[in-house]
């Protein structure tokens, strides 16, 4: 499976989980329900993942805790916030520098319809290249 495949399949179970449930709940309580639906539809999934920051030759652990990561090549960070922020995107940016992960997903589930909370975040790939598939 693709990391393009991949993330598809997350934000259609995350537009369901949103559709059934609504907006409101706690980040906590959608960050549960996804890891479920994506573990029932066969995906490795790690949740609260520890990341650490290298700083001046010394590691501070577990400086930041990624909401979920699938399958080892994406991060998924979930909000449940009125608005996303500028800096929520740039959150994410710099998880993905830290964790050198590729590709994240960004899901606002506080939003009447979720594929205005949806927001996928690239780095590193380049215009001309696929993106690569997943465990490579």
């Amino acid at each position: 499976m693709t990391l393009d495949e991949a993330s598809n399949l997350i934000i259609k179970l995350a537009i369901k989980i949103h559709n059934k449930l609504g907006p409101g709940l706690l980040e906590s309580v959608y960050q549960r329900i996804l890891a479920y639906e994506l573990r029932k539809a066969g995906l490795q999934v790690q949740t609260e993942v520890p990341i650490p920051v290298k700083w001046d030759n010394h590691t501070i652990e577990d400086s930041f805790r990624a909401d979920l990561i699938v399958e080892s090549g994406i991060l998924i960070e979930l909000k449940s916030v009125e608005q996303l922020l500028p800096v929520h995107h740039k959150q994410v940016f710099t998880y993905l520098k830290l964790t050198n992960l590729n590709l994240a997903l960004l899901i606002n589930f506080n939003t009447p319809l979720l594929k205005d909370g949806l927001h996928r975040i690239v780095r590193n790939f380049p215009d001309n290249q696929t993106p690569p598939t997943l465990n490579q």
